[in-house]
This record gives C-alpha cells, structure tokens and sequence, in this order.
C-alpha cells in the first residue's frame, strides 16, 4: 500500500522491496497474545513469548526448528546475541539474565535484583529490556519495576544505576556513538543515556506523554532515533541530548507506533499500528519506509521525504519489534497475533 499524504512526497516501493510475509509462533498449549522480542543471528532468529515461558527458533526461510522452554513463569522477554554469537534471555518475572547454549539450555544465570543492606530484602527489578554495549559483552538491562538502569560486565559482576524519575518505566536499551547506553522512559516521556563510567542524564522528550518506545543508533552519523508510541511521531536526538521531533503521517487518529530499524540502504523503517485499546475506527496496520534522506534533515520538516507505506498482512497485530537480519532483510514481531513478519529487502 503506497498512499501519497498531505505535505508528504511519496513514492512507488521497487518490486523487490516491501513484501511481506508472516510465519504463525504456534505456541505450545495455546497460550496467545505474548509475543515480544527478537534477536537476529547469522543463521536463525529468536522470539521470546512472555506469557508462554519459551524462546521460538526460525530460520531466515521462515521455518520454525523448535523452543526453548524457560523456567516456569519466568517471563521471558528481552533477548539478544553477544560478539561472541552466545545468546542471552533476560528472565523479568524471575528477575535474572540467563545465557542459553545451542540447545536452549540455561547454562549461566545472573541475578539482576536489588539486594538490600540488611540482605533481607530482596527486590526484583523486573528485567525488560537488554541491550549490548558498544563491547559487545557487556550486558545492560532496564528495571522495569525500580526506574533502574543495570550493567552486567564481563566479569559477571552487576551494578544497578537509579533514574531521577519515579515510575520511569525504561523498557528499551541501544548502545550509541558516544560509548554509551541509551534508553527509552515509557512513563517518563524520557530519553535515558548512561556513560561508559556510569554518569546518568534524563532527556525529556517535547511532547508530553509520548510514551517513546524503541531507540536505536544512526547507522553513520551521532544521533539516536526513537519513536514515541502516543505522540506518533519519531524523534533524532544528538549526544548532547538534544531532541527534533517529526510528525509521522498516520493514517488514523487512533494509529499509534511500535519500534523502528534501519535497512542496509540507511531507510528508516517505523511500525505503525491500531491501537488495540481504542480499536474504532478499524484500520490497516504498516510499516513506512521513510527514505535515507530522512537522516541529513536539518529541520524538522518531512515534507521534501519520500516515504511509502506497506500494510501487514495481519489486522489488530500490535507490532512490537522490528530488527535487520543477516539475510539482508527486516524481520519483526507482532504481539497480538503471535507472528513473525519478514519484510523483503534482498
């Protein structure tokens, strides 16, 4: 679906961009409706299903090979893959990162709660995102539940950062050209940095109650892009903490957004859907491809962008993630309807 929108320049996809295909999750014992994270390695990729307590194994021809159960209501979310090629799960109703081996199997856990003085009280910082650090093995991870920051290093050792604002809610974690970590505050309308030797800074995002989701580096230049869920629009923020935001051409006022990625070409790619909590009016939910010249703006004016937009196959979807594989094309999840989607590239 290519739709030419007021003030916007819009153009006709390539016939070999932008098809898009679906693979069901199928997970075991009917469990629906949980299906979050990805991570892409060089030969599959891995899903988490929260609510399921398991991580799906695809090939990048789609084929699903197996799961990974996780421990009983351990509520697998975040998930990704070291320079080591070893895969790690961050477990958030347990409260652990855990690595698997080939096979799935725990064989290392790190216990990411908060541990008192009195080493009584022991508090669970609901691990929800992890991201690699620029290293690429050191581990970061958002406290969901404390408005906490936590790096997990090399040597196993954990050490836990505390966010200035109250019920931050960080969900989101992307290394970035300064060194550092970045972040998102669903709650906190925030855009979170940590430097290499743990100095905190809180951005806040223009526009009230965005809800920004996902945060992810330009591929060449010194910014961070993010999307911000109920502003509907994308945000460039430089390593100084400065923020542009841009109006993302949405169909419908009750369309809102997931994540967003980069193709090999430098287009940006966003994931815009119905909002499943105020489903009237029904609609189509997409991703647009905003061209690379998106990256060189030196304003916040979209309007010399060309951009086209491709309805997903599935309605009422909740896209949720959205990553480039090394097959060269875009694969993301879709929470509500337990897919796989593949965007082709290549």
């Amino acid at each position: 679906m290519d739709m030419n929108m007021p003030g916007m320049q819009a153009t006709s996809s390539p016939s070999t961009v932008g098809i898009i295909t679906e693979y069901s999750l199928n997970w075991p014992d009917g469990k629906t409706a949980s299906t979050h994270e990805l991570a892409v390695g060089k030969k599959f990729i891995f899903v988490t299903g929260q609510n399921m307590h398991r991580v799906a194994k695809f090939d990048y021809n789609g084929k699903l090979h197996t799961y990974y159960d996780m421990p009983h209501k351990s509520g697998p979310h975040g998930i990704l893959i070291d320079k080591k090629g070893q895969l790690w799960v961050s477990l958030e109703f347990h409260g652990k990162v855990v690595r698997l081996d080939e096979e799935g199997c725990i064989k290392e856990e790190i216990d990411v709660q908060l541990h008192l003085d009195d080493e009584k009280t022991v508090i669970n910082t609901a691990p929800h995102g992890i991201g690699l650090d620029a290293d690429g093995e050191t581990i970061w991870f958002t406290g969901k539940r404390t408005s906490t920051i936590g790096r997990i290093k090399p040597d196993r050792s954990v050490e836990h950062f505390q966010l200035n604002t109250l019920a931050a809610l960080p969900i989101y974690l992307s290394a970035g050209a300064d060194g550092g970590i970045w972040g998102t505050e669903l709650f906190g309308s925030a855009i979170l940095n940590i430097s290499h030797d743990g100095v905190l800074n809180e951005y806040p995002i223009p526009t009230t109650n965005s809800r920004p989701i996902a945060v992810i580096a330009d591929p060449s230049a010194k910014f961070m892009w993010f999307t911000e869920e109920a502003g509907v629009k994308i945000g460039k923020i430089d390593m100084g903490g400065n923020i542009t935001e841009y109006h993302v051409p949405a169909l419908q006022k009750n369309d809102i957004l997931a994540s967003l990625a980069f193709d090999h070409e430098g287009n940006l790619w966003v994931q815009v859907y119905v909002d499943t909590t105020n489903p009237t009016p029904a609609g189509y939910d997409y991703i647009i491809r905003f061209d690379k010249s998106i990256r060189d703006l030196t304003t916040d004016d979209l309007s010399g962008v060309p951009f086209t937009m491709h309805t997903i196959p599935s309605k009422m979807s909740m896209m949720h993630r959205i990553k480039m594989g090394h097959d060269g094309n875009l694969w993301f999840t879709e929470m509500m309807t337990d897919k796989l989607g593949k965007i082709q590239l290549v």
